[in-house]
């Protein structure tokens, strides 16, 4: 039930109703950042409940980026035009759906806020080519399908670095906020700094030292690729 309150205005005998405190959402997610979560989880879904194995490697086969399917040797057809963006909406799992989608909401959500929705999905599809782009030139004859969206969510990892994570929470939408730091001072704030060399340690380890053949193996370089590319090239998506 809504309460009144007296407002004194030009009788005493006046009344207004006074509205009920906003109440914040839980979870301030953009629109567009959930759009790519239940795209991706929606594809993995059906691919799980619905697909049989036969047609699920039918998908991967057809919208993975596989790098030997560019080295000349096959006929370039529609899905190899497709796959350079759609392997970022195909999972190896679900633990790998689940780190990715946490990811996502994490980094992407204020870089949402920040340069808006078109430009964000602008900057997804940049970062995702920019991530298979540094894995074909290491490995332009290997056969093994690489999936995930790791590449294009190192990118966002990459842009917060540029605003060294600062995040504005009080306008309702947090977002990154400042302008973009140049890279000397990006790299000589301690903990951005310290974050960017764990986070290259850790992905030269996974794939030097924990990366098995087959299927499961860990794209480490689309990984580095995406950082790069979002570390670098964000200005182009900010808004002025």
């Amino acid at each position: 039930m809504d309460q009144l309150r007296p407002t004194h205005t030009h009788s005493d005998d006046e009344w207004r109703e006074t509205p009920p405190p906003r109440r914040e959402p839980v979870f301030n997610l953009p629109t567009v950042v959930v759009a790519l979560l239940a795209i991706c989880v929606g594809i993995h879904a059906v691919r799980m409940l619905v697909l049989s194995e036969q047609q699920d490697i039918g998908v991967i086969a057809r919208f993975a980026f596989i790098p030997i399917r560019y080295s000349g040797q096959y006929v370039i057809d529609a899905y190899a035009y497709a796959g350079p963006v759609t392997y970022a909406f195909l999972h190896g799992g679900i633990a790998h759906l689940a780190v990715n989608m946490v990811w996502l909401a994490a980094f992407g959500s204020p870089l949402a806020h920040r340069i808006g929705a078109v430009r964000f999905i602008a900057f997804w599809l940049f970062t995702a080519l920019a991530a298979v782009a540094l894995h074909y030139v290491l490995h332009s004859g290997d056969p093994t399908p690489v999936v995930g969206a790791s590449g294009a969510i190192s990118g966002m990892m990459g842009a917060a670095a540029r605003f060294a994570f600062q995040i504005d929470r009080f306008a309702g939408k947090p977002a990154f906020t400042g302008p973009i730091l140049p890279v000397g001072v990006v790299l000589r704030h301690r903990i951005t700094f310290m974050f960017l060399l764990t986070w290259f340690v850790i992905n030269l380890a996974m794939g030097l030292g924990f990366a098995s053949p087959g299927v499961g193996q860990i794209a480490w370089e689309a990984h580095i690729g995406g950082l790069l590319a979002g570390f670098f090239g964000l200005a182009l998506f900010d808004r002025r």
